[in-house]
């Protein structure tokens, strides 16, 4: 990986579509789990069109390893060049209200490289998921903390607001299905998925504005846009139900913009209701 930081960014990306390429044929059953995916959520697209959908995916999937490679170890005055920032202005005006913000994303295979470039104009933490091979868990954790400061490792909450009392944005994604604790069914795609409720909680408890924050790969190798939008207004409303469905749908509104560059080999819909038939059936 850090030979590959190494790399021109043009010969990055070749590489990284290839990459893509063997991950789509050795990996049939996250091959199979994205192609459900795709199928519930984008019933509209014809088959070929979703096959064609899915290949693109791969493609983005093995760019964002070699992106991973490149935020962790390709010098940051080769990195700088990549990113075009709108609406940091958002974020700012966010901070003034001295509780912190939560920056609202989602598990994009940009994921790795937009908070890198974001960390190098704002100083935030980030929470992330523990990765069960130690030393792959280790390099990750310090490459995030050498920009990020900290990162924060999912459900330590109260590291979470203690960040958030210290005025500093932190990053955070409630998009992945992490069962029914703590999670109620609302649509995502015009499919019910269990969605955690911690975003509207968090906001309450910390009374930290929510300001979306986003990323995607341009194409032609021209880099990364990434954007920040206004803090939700009457957020948190007091109904937490429509205050789930209001984040899975801001998430949606971002996926359909680059739909190949969602994590879809992630099983989403994996809890269902009481009474539902599961919709992954072999890998469930």
């Amino acid at each position: 990986m850090w030979l590959i930081a190494q790399l021109p960014y043009r010969a990055q990306l070749t590489l990284g579509g290839l990459l893509g390429r063997i991950l789509y044929h050795a990996s049939p059953a996250r091959r199979r789990i994205a192609a459900v995916n795709l199928a519930v959520c984008f019933p509209d697209l014809s088959k070929p069109a979703r096959a064609d959908l899915l290949r693109r995916h791969f493609a983005s999937l093995g760019t964002s390893a070699v992106e991973t490679a490149m935020s962790w170890w390709t010098p940051d005055e080769r990195l700088c060049r990549l990113a075009h920032i709108e609406g940091l202005e958002h974020l700012e005006q966010a901070q003034k209200a001295g509780k912190g913000v939560i920056l609202l994303s989602g598990h994009f295979t940009t994921l790795e490289i937009g908070a890198h470039l974001l960390a190098m104009q704002v100083q935030f933490h980030a929470m992330y998921r523990e990765h069960k091979n130690p030393l792959f868990d280790a390099v990750m954790r310090l490459a995030r903390e050498r920009r990020c400061e900290h990162a924060i490792p999912r459900g330590d909450v109260r590291a979470l607001l203690n960040s958030l009392k210290m005025g500093l944005p932190v990053w955070y994604a409630p998009d992945q299905n992490y069962g029914r604790e703590h999670s109620i069914f609302v649509p995502f795609f015009g499919i019910p998925a269990a969605t955690i409720t911690s975003t509207s909680r968090l906001a309450r408890l910390s009374g930290a504005p929510v300001v979306p924050f986003f990323q995607v790969r341009l194409p032609h190798g021209q880099g990364y846009r990434l954007t920040l939008h206004p803090a939700l207004q009457n957020f948190p409303s007091g109904d937490i139900t429509q205050d789930t469905l209001r984040i899975n749908q801001i998430i949606e509104q971002q996926i359909r913009h680059a739909p190949e560059q969602y994590l879809w080999v992630h099983r989403r819909f994996k809890s269902r209701p009481p009474g539902s038939p599961g919709i992954y059936r072999k890998t469930d």
